[in-house]
Protein backbone atom coordinates (compact mmCIF):
# COMPACT_ATOMS: atom_id res chain seq x y z
CA UNK A 1 0.00 0.00 0.00
CA UNK A 2 0.97 3.38 -0.70
CA UNK A 3 2.43 5.65 1.88
CA UNK A 4 -0.37 8.04 3.02
CA UNK A 5 1.94 11.10 2.06
CA UNK A 6 2.52 9.75 -1.27
CA UNK A 7 -1.80 9.15 -1.40
CA UNK A 8 -1.83 12.36 -0.34
CA UNK A 9 0.25 14.71 -2.83
CA UNK A 10 -1.78 12.59 -5.19
CA UNK A 11 -4.89 13.49 -4.37
CA UNK A 12 -3.79 17.25 -3.50
CA UNK A 13 -2.33 17.52 -7.06
CA UNK A 14 -5.67 16.33 -8.64
CA UNK A 15 -7.97 18.82 -6.36
CA UNK A 16 -6.00 20.73 -4.07
CA UNK A 17 -9.40 22.95 -3.63
CA UNK A 18 -10.52 19.84 -2.23
CA UNK A 19 -7.44 17.83 -0.47
CA UNK A 20 -6.80 21.67 1.33
CA UNK A 21 -3.49 20.39 2.11
CA UNK A 22 -0.35 19.01 0.36
CA UNK A 23 0.37 16.25 3.18
CA UNK A 24 -1.27 14.73 6.59
CA UNK A 25 -1.66 16.87 9.72
CA UNK A 26 1.19 16.51 12.11
CA UNK A 27 1.07 14.99 15.26
CA UNK A 28 1.20 18.44 17.44
CA UNK A 29 -2.07 19.54 15.59
CA UNK A 30 -3.62 15.96 15.79
CA UNK A 31 -2.84 16.31 19.63
CA UNK A 32 -4.16 19.78 19.70
CA UNK A 33 -7.21 18.80 17.91
CA UNK A 34 -7.95 15.95 20.44
CA UNK A 35 -7.36 17.41 23.51
CA UNK A 36 -10.41 17.97 24.92
CA UNK A 37 -11.91 14.71 23.48
CA UNK A 38 -12.10 11.04 25.57
CA UNK A 39 -13.93 8.13 26.23
CA UNK A 40 -16.35 10.47 27.89
CA UNK A 41 -17.34 12.67 24.83
CA UNK A 42 -19.55 9.94 23.29
CA UNK A 43 -19.90 10.03 19.83
CA UNK A 44 -17.30 11.23 17.89
CA UNK A 45 -17.91 12.88 13.82
CA UNK A 46 -14.76 13.22 11.73
CA UNK A 47 -15.27 15.71 8.42
CA UNK A 48 -12.71 14.69 6.23
CA UNK A 49 -10.04 12.34 8.44
CA UNK A 50 -7.94 11.86 5.48
CA UNK A 51 -5.72 9.43 6.13
CA UNK A 52 -6.46 9.23 9.87
CA UNK A 53 -3.95 10.94 11.34
CA UNK A 54 -6.88 12.91 13.99
CA UNK A 55 -8.73 9.22 13.87
CA UNK A 56 -5.27 7.60 15.33
CA UNK A 57 -4.91 10.52 18.26
CA UNK A 58 -8.75 10.34 19.19
CA UNK A 59 -7.65 6.63 19.86
CA UNK A 60 -5.19 6.70 21.62
CA UNK A 61 -6.98 9.87 24.04
CA UNK A 62 -9.29 6.77 24.63
CA UNK A 63 -12.19 6.98 21.82
CA UNK A 64 -13.49 3.56 21.25
CA UNK A 65 -13.20 3.16 17.53
CA UNK A 66 -17.23 1.87 17.63
CA UNK A 67 -17.87 5.63 18.47
CA UNK A 68 -16.62 7.35 15.68
CA UNK A 69 -17.94 7.89 12.28
CA UNK A 70 -15.80 8.97 9.55
CA UNK A 71 -17.03 11.27 6.72
CA UNK A 72 -14.48 11.38 3.39
CA UNK A 73 -15.20 12.30 0.28
CA UNK A 74 -12.08 11.14 -1.53
CA UNK A 75 -12.77 7.90 -2.30
CA UNK A 76 -9.22 6.51 -1.95
CA UNK A 77 -8.78 8.30 1.71
CA UNK A 78 -12.37 6.42 2.53
CA UNK A 79 -10.81 3.05 1.22
CA UNK A 80 -7.70 3.59 3.83
CA UNK A 81 -10.07 4.38 6.36
CA UNK A 82 -12.03 1.60 6.55
CA UNK A 83 -9.09 -0.71 6.13
CA UNK A 84 -7.56 1.00 8.75
CA UNK A 85 -10.28 1.25 11.21
CA UNK A 86 -12.67 -1.22 10.44
CA UNK A 87 -14.74 -1.26 13.13
CA UNK A 88 -15.10 2.95 12.66
CA UNK A 89 -18.44 3.79 10.61
CA UNK A 90 -16.42 5.15 7.39
CA UNK A 91 -19.40 7.20 5.08
CA UNK A 92 -17.96 8.32 1.59
CA UNK A 93 -19.83 11.65 0.75
CA UNK A 94 -19.29 15.55 1.19
CA UNK A 95 -19.93 16.67 4.71
CA UNK A 96 -22.06 19.16 3.05
CA UNK A 97 -24.70 15.93 3.85
CA UNK A 98 -23.95 15.64 7.51
CA UNK A 99 -27.63 16.77 8.15
CA UNK A 100 -28.86 13.69 5.87
CA UNK A 101 -26.55 10.94 8.12
CA UNK A 102 -28.92 8.63 10.62
CA UNK A 103 -26.84 8.47 14.14
CA UNK A 104 -30.24 7.80 15.84
CA UNK A 105 -28.91 4.53 16.82
CA UNK A 106 -25.79 5.80 18.04
CA UNK A 107 -24.65 6.99 20.83
CA UNK A 108 -25.45 11.09 20.82
CA UNK A 109 -22.63 12.63 19.17
CA UNK A 110 -20.23 14.97 21.90
CA UNK A 111 -17.56 16.75 19.46
CA UNK A 112 -17.33 16.71 15.45
CA UNK A 113 -13.45 17.74 14.10
CA UNK A 114 -13.51 19.03 11.07
CA UNK A 115 -10.38 18.58 8.61
CA UNK A 116 -12.00 20.60 5.89
CA UNK A 117 -10.68 23.21 3.72
CA UNK A 118 -13.47 25.92 4.90
CA UNK A 119 -11.88 28.78 3.32
CA UNK A 120 -11.75 27.63 -0.17
CA UNK A 121 -15.92 26.68 -0.12
CA UNK A 122 -18.92 28.94 -0.68
CA UNK A 123 -20.67 29.89 2.21
CA UNK A 124 -23.56 28.78 1.89
CA UNK A 125 -21.71 25.30 1.92
CA UNK A 126 -19.67 26.41 5.18
CA UNK A 127 -23.40 26.85 6.31
CA UNK A 128 -24.68 23.33 5.31
CA UNK A 129 -21.64 21.75 7.12
CA UNK A 130 -22.24 23.47 10.16
CA UNK A 131 -26.17 23.94 10.44
CA UNK A 132 -25.97 19.71 9.94
CA UNK A 133 -22.68 18.89 12.30
CA UNK A 134 -25.47 20.79 15.38
CA UNK A 135 -27.99 19.43 14.77
CA UNK A 136 -26.41 15.93 15.33
CA UNK A 137 -24.45 17.81 18.53
CA UNK A 138 -26.02 17.36 21.64
CA UNK A 139 -26.35 20.56 23.49
CA UNK A 140 -23.27 20.54 24.71
CA UNK A 141 -21.31 19.35 21.99
CA UNK A 142 -18.69 20.85 20.54
CA UNK A 143 -16.99 21.39 16.80
CA UNK A 144 -13.66 21.09 16.13
CA UNK A 145 -11.76 22.84 13.16
CA UNK A 146 -8.24 23.62 12.03
CA UNK A 147 -7.11 26.18 9.51
CA UNK A 148 -3.46 27.44 7.97
CA UNK A 149 -4.96 30.94 8.21
CA UNK A 150 -4.47 33.46 10.16
CA UNK A 151 -7.88 34.00 11.33
CA UNK A 152 -11.25 32.24 12.15
CA UNK A 153 -12.25 30.37 8.88
CA UNK A 154 -16.02 30.77 9.92
CA UNK A 155 -16.79 34.50 9.21
CA UNK A 156 -18.92 36.66 11.65
CA UNK A 157 -22.16 36.73 9.76
CA UNK A 158 -22.28 33.00 9.66
CA UNK A 159 -21.73 32.58 13.27
CA UNK A 160 -24.72 35.11 14.22
CA UNK A 161 -27.22 33.79 12.10
CA UNK A 162 -26.30 29.67 13.28
CA UNK A 163 -26.30 31.15 16.71
CA UNK A 164 -22.55 30.20 17.47
CA UNK A 165 -19.59 31.35 19.35
CA UNK A 166 -16.10 30.57 18.39
CA UNK A 167 -12.93 30.50 20.23
CA UNK A 168 -9.08 29.77 19.75
CA UNK A 169 -8.47 26.36 20.79
CA UNK A 170 -4.19 27.51 20.18
CA UNK A 171 -1.67 27.24 17.63
CA UNK A 172 1.45 24.69 16.60
CA UNK A 173 3.96 25.95 14.76
CA UNK A 174 5.76 22.82 14.43
CA UNK A 175 3.10 21.23 11.73
CA UNK A 176 3.69 21.97 8.02
CA UNK A 177 2.39 24.43 7.60
CA UNK A 178 2.06 25.95 10.87
CA UNK A 179 -2.60 25.62 11.33
CA UNK A 180 -4.86 26.78 14.63
CA UNK A 181 -7.39 25.24 15.95
CA UNK A 182 -10.63 26.62 16.66
CA UNK A 183 -13.73 25.61 18.19
CA UNK A 184 -17.34 26.30 17.81
CA UNK A 185 -20.42 25.93 20.29
CA UNK A 186 -23.81 27.11 20.47
CA UNK A 187 -24.14 30.77 21.85
CA UNK A 188 -25.50 31.08 25.33
CA UNK A 189 -28.83 32.20 25.24
CA UNK A 190 -30.16 35.22 27.17
CA UNK A 191 -30.83 34.54 31.28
Amino acid sequence: MQSDIAVFLRSWLASPLKVGAIAPSGRALARMMTRSVGPATGHVVELGPGTGVFTQSLLSRGVREQDMTLIEFNEDFALRLRRRFPKARVICTTAANIASVDFKRRASVGAVLSGLPLLSMPASTVSAILRGSFDHLRRDGDFFQFTYACRNPVDDQTLDRLGLQASLVGSTWVNLPPASVYGFRRSEGPG
